[in-house]
């Protein structure tokens, strides 16, 4: 099995993009980060575009893959890498003919097996399980067990992303039970230490498997 890696989220609110980036990019340089998902709520298109344009930059030339929460039209236009999408959002196939066949596509599947094998039939570079902890990130409508990672790490070649109130205090049963990527947004950044200390903190938990 190989190790688990971090998936980013950005925080739901980035006041001052410009200013916050310098936290993004210590937080990026702390340890290994696979990706990072723009999940910004209430702008409007342009807006949203502006800010993807200081947010990508830094993080692609880390090798950090972007991924656009919600807008596979946005995600290709702005130079995403591909998008995430939930199950109120595009389809998997309006998804992926927006980012063509070299975009990632992630689906969120809640605690569903069914949703999962879906998505990882139609295509899917990861499905998206979760909540597993409570969060107040995002309202979680679902609540997922450890064990639905172990099943599909199984079974299923197919990455996994486990998501929801995910912390460094919490996330060890997760890494045993298969989970591929820990997606994290509110345990980096509002971490008591610091985004950086609290990326830092997972990376040393992620390569002891």
């Amino acid at each position: 099995m190989s190790a688990s890696r971090l998936y980013l989220i950005t925080p739901p609110e980035i006041a001052q993009p410009f200013a916050w980036v310098r936290t993004l990019e210590e937080a990026l340089d702390a340890g290994d980060v696979a990706c990072l998902q723009i999940r910004v709520k209430g702008l409007d298109d342009d807006a949203l575009a502006r800010l993807i344009d200081v947010l990508r930059p830094p993080a692609q030339r880390r090798g950090v893959a972007v991924l656009l929460n919600d807008r596979p039209d946005l995600a290709f236009e702005t130079g995403c890498d591909g998008v995430h999408v939930g199950q109120d959002d595009a389809s998997y196939a309006e998804a992926r003919a927006a980012v063509g066949p070299e975009g990632i596509v992630g689906v969120t599947c809640h605690d569903s097996r069914h949703l999962a094998m879906e998505a990882g039939e139609a295509g899917a570079d990861y499905v998206a399980f979760g909540a597993f902890f409570p969060t107040d990130t995002k309202q979680a409508p679902t609540r997922a067990e450890p064990e639905l990672l172990r099943w599909w790490s199984d079974l299923f070649v197919v990455p996994c992303v486990a998501i929801g109130g995910i912390t460094v205090d919490n996330c060890r049963p997760l890494v045993e039970a298969g989970a591929d990527f820990l997606a994290v947004s509110g345990g980096v950044w509002n971490h008591p230490a610091g985004a950086a200390a609290a990326v830092a903190a997972f990376d040393r938990i992620l390569k002891e498997g």
